[in-house]
């Protein structure tokens, strides 16, 4: 399959920014990486392995992005405050440089965001805060609760990127539009919060598929059975 290293200056970061890139053509996915985790995560645990025939057939093109997590939510050497604006530049940036650019390259309109675990949250928040640029939303093993990451501190902006709040009182109609998955096992350590996010999405009558796979735990072996299987929805 091909794979293309890309780095670049962010404007909206205000640092460097680094992505792999799978396939040459297909639709878009944006693939989070998990906590702290680095843009070639998905391919050094063989994640994208698990997507190779999609890949060859020319069905997907993946773009592995880098995280900001280390200076944002993890930065336990800021105040919370500075954690949370740390995370919103990296939301600027996916949806100014980096879902324009996938878009373009695969003139589609719209992308499909992905991710295991921590990468689960970050596939959700962007894609309930801007169902303008998403269409499917594959939460692997995903917590939605960013809250046990700032210390009891809260505002306006916790709230808009805390997609267990904000989206129980968003009417956007985009929403209701994604094609939601939320994969989770009998045995994940994250389970209950795919329980309480499907919850909140039933009582909106927001269309979702709580996927809860069993004898299996959070970990890689059942994110790699899930992706393939999810990207066939497409």
């Amino acid at each position: 399959m091909n794979e293309q290293y890309h780095k670049w200056y962010s404007q909206q970061l205000h640092a460097d920014i680094e992505m792999l890139v799978f396939g040459d053509q297909g639709y878009p996915i944006i693939l989070f990486p998990t906590s702290k985790g680095r843009y070639y995560e998905n391919k050094d645990f063989k994640l994208i392995e698990s997507a190779a025939w999609f890949l060859d057939q020319g069905l997907v093109k993946i773009y592995c992005i880098d995280s900001v997590d280390a200076n944002s939510w993890y930065n336990k050497e800021v105040h919370p405050a500075e954690r949370v604006q740390n995370h919103i530049r990296y939301d600027h940036m996916l949806y100014h440089e980096l879902v324009p650019r996938a878009l373009y390259e695969t003139g589609k309109g719209k992308v499909c965001v992905a991710g295991c675990s921590f990468g689960g949250y970050h596939a959700a928040n962007f894609a309930f805060k801007h169902p303008d640029q998403a269409s499917h939303l594959y939460s692997m093993s995903g917590a939605f609760d960013i809250r046990d990451q700032l210390d009891g501190f809260y505002n306006d902006e916790v709230y808009y990127n805390n997609p267990v709040d904000f989206i129980s009182n968003s009417s956007d109609p985009a929403i209701w539009q994604l094609k939601i998955i939320l994969g989770t096992s009998e045995y994940d350590i994250c389970k209950d919060a795919n329980l309480n996010l499907s919850s909140i999405l039933s009582r909106k009558n927001i269309p979702h598929w709580l996927d809860i796979r069993p004898n299996a735990v959070h970990d890689w072996p059942v994110w790699r059975e899930m992706f393939p299987h999810y990207l066939s929805l497409i």
